[in-house]
């Protein structure tokens, strides 16, 4: 089987389909046995080492929960980072 590389431009965007399969899947039926867990976000950075497109920042003013501030800095330097990342994974799966 060759394998097949894809830029952020040819990537093929999942179909309907691809989605009601994922969604079909039970969370209890998939076995992350082998994955250790996450739990030091701290050197997590989402473009790091990538050519990849950089999304151009835009300084934000908004008002959060106290506990969700807490628990984004609990693991230390780049809670905005941090932030930002879940932000976007939450965007790309509401496409």
């Amino acid at each position: 089987m060759a394998m097949v590389t894809y830029t952020m431009e040819t990537v093929p965007k999942p179909t309907k389909e691809d989605w009601e399969r994922a969604d079909s899947v039970k969370e209890e039926d998939i076995d992350c046995s082998d994955m250790p867990e996450i739990t030091d976000f701290s050197g997590f950075h989402l473009w790091k080492d990538r050519d990849l497109y950089r999304p151009v920042k835009v300084p934000v003013n908004c008002k959060l929960d106290a506990d969700v501030v807490a628990w984004l800095k609990k693991a230390g330097k780049g809670y905005q980072t941090r932030m930002n990342a879940i932000l976007r994974e939450a965007m790309l799966h509401s496409l």
